[in-house]
């Protein structure tokens, strides 16, 4: 970015099923961990701009309509211009991405960017009909989408569900020492094979939970980042990329076509590159998508995943950490949270602020996202050294 952009807070409250909790009590909570987070202290009257990260708001808030006075409501911002972001499962971090955007083009010296979730006070059933709802993909599930891809990649590259196990394991592992993670147990590799069946190759074990939760980040700009912290995280870089929901317009199912993109982009703006990573919170809403991540992202040759995983290279003890947070697959899934969680993680990994889950040495983290049928694709870089 030519205008540098900081993190100079960032906080969220344990995701879970947080039934005690509703709605404003969990955005307003993680708005106050963010503040809490802000070194030299903020102000409310110091916040030029503020976001709202929801994706299925409506529904699960019993709201005609969700907006960014929910925001206002909830944190007493107020007489400033909020906006609510909806992209699916990229919802937090497109919901970053914008603010990052209006701060750099000086529409804002500091920024707050709220991503919220409640999914679990309405019936499981009720979500359903809304999902599989979509005229191009109708009655299909996000396990259904997915495990086509899965399948192909088995096929085509000789990728094994042992090797998808192997991701469970190390996220559930990861999540007993995160905590704010829904899942705070282990699993080993015997159990997520043996776990019952959901859309095959998928068992239990290789899903992701429906979750409620709520982060927060305070972004600022470089003018005025030193009088909030000592120790900025700079977003070096953004990327966002789509294309058409209807499966039948792909070219194959061996990759993910936004994410390569959207990480182009935002390797470019940053002007880094895979190699340079030290720390990833990718999109593991199952297990194979982390092994298909992680070739759509350069960190290793396409249909590699499986062999680079197995391999042990993405542990928190490996060569390049992925998930430290437990990811998706532990900590849960709030989708309108995901995103700002997965960047709250890396910029106190990048503080060295995490305990025992740090990630020794880290500068520079990657956080992405992969929404929907594989249709959208949101990627951040952040790192401590500025351009």
């Amino acid at each position: 970015m030519s205008d540098d952009v900081a993190v100079v807070g960032a906080g969220m409250i344990p995701f879970g099923e947080r039934f005690e909790l509703g709605y404003y009590d969990m955005i307003g909570r993680a708005y106050k961990e963010a503040k809490s987070h802000v070194d030299h202290g903020i102000d409310d009257s110091d916040v030029d701009a503020a976001w709202l990260g929801t994706a299925y708001g409506t529904l699960s808030n019993d709201a005609e309509i969700v907006s960014g006075a929910r925001l206002s409501g909830a944190t007493g911002l107020k007489g400033i211009p909020i906006t609510r972001v909806e992209n699916a499962c990229a919802t937090g971090s497109d919901a970053v991405r914008n603010a990052a955007a209006a701060v750099q083009a000086g529409q804002a010296d500091v920024a707050v960017v709220v991503g919220a979730e409640k999914m679990r006070d309405k019936p499981t059933d009720e979500f359903m009909k809304t999902v599989t709802n979509r005229p191009t993909t109708r009655g299909m599930t996000a396990p259904a989408f997915f495990a086509m891809y899965a399948q192909r990649h088995m096929q085509e590259y000789g990728t094994t569900r042992e090797q998808m196990a192997e991701v469970a394991v190390k996220n559930h592992a990861n999540g007993t020492k995160c905590e704010y993670s829904h899942f705070d147990f282990e699993v080993d590799a015997e159990s997520v094979l043996d776990a019952p069946r959901v859309s095959y190759p998928f068992g239990l074990y290789d899903c992701s939970p429906q979750t409620d939760g709520a982060a927060c980040l305070v972004l600022a700009s470089e003018d005025v980042a030193d009088s909030y912290t000592d120790d900025p995280v700079w977003v070096r870089g953004t990327g966002n990329s789509t294309v058409p929901y209807d499966m039948t317009k792909r070219d194959d199912y061996l990759e993910a076509e936004p994410t390569i993109e959207a990480a182009s982009q935002a390797y470019e703006m940053a002007g880094l590159g895979p190699d340079d990573v030290d720390v990833v919170e990718q999109h593991d809403c199952f297990t194979f998508t982390e092994l298909l991540n992680m070739e759509d992202l350069g960190f290793c040759e396409k249909g590699e995943g499986g062999e680079f995983v197995a391999s042990g290279a993405t542990r928190l003890d490996g060569d390049l950490p992925v998930n430290p947070s437990g990811g998706l697959k532990a900590k849960g899934h709030p989708i309108g949270a995901t995103g700002v969680a997965q960047i709250c993680e890396l910029v106190w990994q990048l503080r060295n602020e995490v305990g025992e889950r740090q990630v020794p040495d880290a500068t520079t983290g990657l956080q992405h996202n992969l929404a929907g049928s594989l249709a959208v694709s949101n990627v951040t870089v952040v790192s401590t050294e500025r351009d």
